[in-house]
């Protein structure tokens, strides 16, 4: 087994990571409902 002390995680680099993913599928999200909404304006 590990120590306990040895098992502590800088997790700072996972959360900055999580972050930008969360942004990116956030504005992903929003583009493609924006080209939904386009693509039902011009009647595609």
């Amino acid at each position: 087994m590990t120590d306990t002390e040895n098992s502590q995680m800088d997790v700072r680099d996972h959360e900055k990571t999580f972050e930008g993913f969360v942004k990116f599928v956030t504005w992903a999200s929003i583009a493609i409902l924006l080209f939904l909404v386009f693509l039902a304006l011009v009647d595609g």
